[in-house]
């Protein structure tokens, strides 16, 4: 078995915040990229990520969130997807779109000027929504992961069960929350395909006492792509699964003391 994280000689501030009450808060968002160093200006140069190298892979820190980027051939976008997009807030929407015209990591794909939002897309078509808020201290700040499939309720649900994310709704979208992140649901008017493999291959998420964690969601019926193990050199452990809509998703336990 292959895995995406490798021996460091130095220790990085990961920035996620700490477990909700079972354990589980934001991680990661894993990309893959045709292109590393275009993957790279767009959350460097234009996202004002700070950058770190575990072994071959970049890594862009924000408040809350890794977002680690390899080489790898991208099958399509994340659109049509089970993660349609990815939500950062921003505190001046205007100051990024202007950003975004002028980098050549960055396309504007759609703004909506009434709500303070947009949308923009890196080269390998990964959809990054951009959510005004003036009131916060940093440039930027990890916000949302939105979900699409056609089973929005039952999904809500799920995850609430799985990782004890407390429902709510975002706006005019169903919601629920964990450290780190609003999960939001769309409902999509057609079939999404799977993630993996995509733009946004998956996501991850920190848990404490991930092996105990692993047994109780085996235990409700959740099939492991990849059952627990440790990675020694790291010091940390991991897990994948695929969620019943096609999100894949990664559990780890030790990022946050990278």
């Amino acid at each position: 078995m292959r895995f995406a994280l490798f021996l460091l000689p130095f220790t990085l501030s990961a920035q996620l915040p700490p477990g909700n009450e079972i354990g589980v808060a934001m991680g990661h968002l894993h990309l893959n990229a045709k292109d590393p160093a275009s993957s790279q200006r767009f959350w460097l140069d234009y996202m004002g990520g700070q950058v770190v190298k575990l072994g071959k892979l970049d890594v862009y820190k924000f408040p809350d969130v890794l977002v680690m980027v390899r080489q790898a051939d991208v099958s399509g976008g994340s659109e049509g997807t089970a993660v349609n997009h990815l939500g950062f807030l921003v505190k001046d929407l205007d100051a990024e779109l202007k950003r975004c015209t002028e980098a050549v990591s960055c396309r504007v794909q759609r703004v909506l000027t009434d709500t303070r939002q947009a949308f923009v897309l890196n080269a390998d078509d990964v959809k990054v929504e951009l959510v005004e808020d003036t009131k916060m201290s940093e440039r930027v700040r990890h916000h949302h992961v939105h979900f699409f499939n056609q089973q929005i309720m039952d999904s809500r649900a799920w995850y609430a069960k799985m990782f004890a994310a407390k429902p709510g709704k975002r706006g005019k979208f169903w919601a629920a929350d964990l450290p780190g992140v609003n999960l939001s649901w769309a409902d999509s008017p057609e079939a999404v395909v799977p993630t993996k493999g995509r733009a946004i291959d998956h996501i991850g998420f920190e848990v404490k006492n991930l092996e105990a964690f692993v047994k109780t969601l085996a235990s409700q019926g959740v099939k492991f792509d990849v059952p627990y193990r440790k990675v020694p050199q790291l010091g940390i452990a991991v897990a994948f699964f695929t969620d019943p809509w096609g999100a894949y998703v990664e559990l780890t336990e030790g990022l946050n003391k990278l």
